[in-house]
């Protein structure tokens, strides 16, 4: 949730409503579980959670009887009571509590508050009261408990987490749950939780034969089947023709690399606990690449360069290698390996504000071709404090750069928000937040400005005074990773595609194996054409092969029998449920190629 929503959501009566449920949901699982040891509890974006180390396993069963007390708690009215205490008093409160004393101690050395999260000063100390349990808390909460609907709360799931997020400490007991203001808005919620269920997209990649996960090849390395393959040659072939209409040049480069250059670049060591270990060859460690911008530093700086030139735009999908935590793994969204739609433009100072407001338009018409509606650009910032340890250590460029990036956004009047000590360490950058057609929320793609990496490899170009100057770097990713976009792609559509990202266009269907023949020639002629189809020679009935193509979201099935073949047409069946008798082939191909060569909305 970018900086500026998240604070609006903290000012908010639904964060209070959510902040005390889970205080009463805290106390309902000490009541069933006196011996429970009780860690944090916040509000997160659709509801709560809260952490315990308890004496065993949570059910289902469990779930319902304390949802069945928290409403009991509810009913009570009790009020929700605030103190500051010294961290004696809180030593003493908590002292049975050995989480609690953690998170204590954390706080009288001013490093961390009640959630484990870093300070930048020592806060107050402070504990929320309400019936007969008391928290570690800063607030905010409601008045007292009546001010939680009790028929607008629901325990969701139960999930594990390791204290403080460290797999090195004790795994211990989440529960989820989420409350709203009405009963209206928790069903509204449910239901939407439902439809992203019906969309997941590890569910529909299975189901429709994208991608698949194998243990012997590793976690978090997808293995794209024929379908996922199409669509990725689909979604290079759009990015291979926007780039080029705005003078992107392709350039290849390997997958691994000296230790050295990784070095040079400066991604080790800020980078390093994100990178595979190295291999080591005769006496050298390698990497396998975890980013391309080192290798397209190396290719700018493989000849002098002019001004004439500039800007230089050197566009690639290369293949990445990224270590994440296990833990952080999720279908397509977090993986190991992944292809970037990576490019990087040089340019001089006064050709920036051009080039960054370039890649700004061309995340716009991919907004629009595929149907997004809702985003939000946030201007990522350093942090002070990090300097020389997250972030390279020059507060004037730092300053500069993202003064000049707000200004570029500023005059292209396009909307933005701020968000403190979230840059690259190399400069600042726009990241881009999506929303799906039934509102789930991703976070796609990224322009990043970069003041740092062109200088430390000696990048220059000869300016109009014959005078050396060190380019800008601008790294971008507008259709981020294929492992991330399809992974969107799949949930937002929930599998319709369009036509022409869809694997298959047509499914011809005969009615009987009389008609296989006719069906394999359509098929051929189809193809010859560009149209990818395919034939069900299957000896099931011609339901069950309507039915299948439906169930693998097939945008056309073109249905051939005994008239159909002596007449040379098809019957077509679309995905939205229209039909159309009789057509001739030939009409069929010239729709059909139009609504593919458009990347067209409609269907037919």
């Amino acid at each position: 949730m970018p900086e500026e929503t998240q604070q609006r959501y903290e000012d908010s009566d639904l964060y209070r409503i959510r902040h005390s449920a889970a205080h009463v949901m805290a106390q309902a699982v000490l009541e069933f579980y006196p011996e429970a040891k009780y860690t944090i509890g916040p509000p997160v974006e659709n509801g709560f959670y809260y952490d315990f180390d308890l004496p065993r396993p949570l059910t289902a069963e469990d779930l319902e009887k304390i949802e069945k007390r928290m409403r009991q708690i509810i009913a009570g009215g009790h009020v929700f009571t605030k103190k500051v205490v010294s961290a004696e008093e809180a030593h003493q409160i908590f002292k049975d509590q050995p989480y609690k004393l953690d998170l204590i101690d954390g706080l009288e050395k001013g490093g961390f508050d009640e959630y484990g999260q870093p300070l930048a000063e020592k806060p107050e100390i402070s504990i929320y009261q309400h019936d007969t349990f008391t928290d570690l808390c800063r607030g905010p909460h409601v008045e007292n408990t009546r001010k939680i609907n009790p028929s607008a709360i629901k325990l969701m799931s139960i999930a594990g987490a390791y204290w403080r997020g460290d797999e090195k400490n004790k795994m211990l007991t989440r529960l989820y749950g989420t409350a709203w203001k009405t009963a209206q808005e928790l069903e509204e919620y449910l239901a939407m939780l439902e439809e992203a269920k019906k969309r997941d997209h590890r569910k529909l990649g299975k189901e429709l034969e994208i991608f698949i996960y194998e243990d012997e090849v590793g976690p978090g390395l997808p293995l794209w089947l024929p379908h996922g393959g199409v669509m990725i040659e689909e979604l290079e072939k759009l990015a291979k023709e926007m780039e080029e209409k705005a003078g992107y040049v392709r350039v290849r480069t390997p997958h691994l690399a000296k230790e050295a250059l990784f070095l040079h670049s400066g991604h080790l060591p800020y980078y390093a606990e994100s990178m595979y270990p190295p291999m080591e060859i005769e006496g050298v460690k390698y990497y396998v690449k975890p980013m391309n911008c080192p290798m397209h530093h190396k290719i700018f700086g493989s000849k002098p360069r002019s001004y004439r030139e500039l800007p230089i735009r050197l566009a690639e999908y290369g293949t990445c290698y990224r270590y994440e935590k296990s833990g952080e793994l999720f279908g397509l969204m977090r993986v190991r390996s992944m292809q970037m739609n990576d490019a990087h433009m040089y340019c001089s100072e006064d050709q920036f504000e051009q080039e960054f407001m370039g890649v700004i338009d061309l995340y716009h018409k991919y907004f629009e071709l595929f149907g997004i509606q809702k985003f939000v650009m946030r201007l990522s910032l350093h942090g002070k404090e990090g300097l020389g340890k997250k972030y390279v250590d020059n507060e004037r460029l730092w300053l500069k750069t993202e003064a000049m990036v707000r200004r570029a956004m500023t005059n292209g009047g396009v909307p933005f928000v701020e968000a403190y000590d979230e840059a690259a360490f190399y400069g600042p950058k726009i990241d881009v937040q999506i929303w799906s057609t039934i509102g789930k929320e991703f976070t796609l793609a990224t322009n990043q400005v970069d003041f740092a990496q062109p200088g430390r490899f000696g990048l220059v170009f000869m300016n109009k005074n014959g005078v050396e100057e060190t380019p800008l770097c601008i790294h971008r990713a507008p259709l981020s990773t294929h492992e991330r976009m399809i992974g969107f792609l799949l949930e937002h559509y929930a599998g319709n595609f369009p036509v022409w990202l869809s694997p298959e266009h047509v499914r011809v269907i005969p009615i009987t194996d009389n008609q296989n023949e006719y069906a394999e020639g359509i098929v051929r002629q189809l193809r010859e054409q560009g149209i990818r189809a395919s034939a069900d020679l299957s000896a099931q009935r011609m339901n069950a092969k309507i039915r299948e193509a439906q169930l693998m979201k097939v945008p056309y099935m073109l249905v051939v029998g005994e008239n159909e073949a002596n007449a040379g047409t098809v019957s077509l069946r679309v995905r939205d449920g229209s039909q159309q008798n009789n057509i001739p082939l030939a009409e069929f191909v010239v729709r059909a190629k139009d609504r593919i060569a458009r990347r067209a909305k409609e269907l037919f």
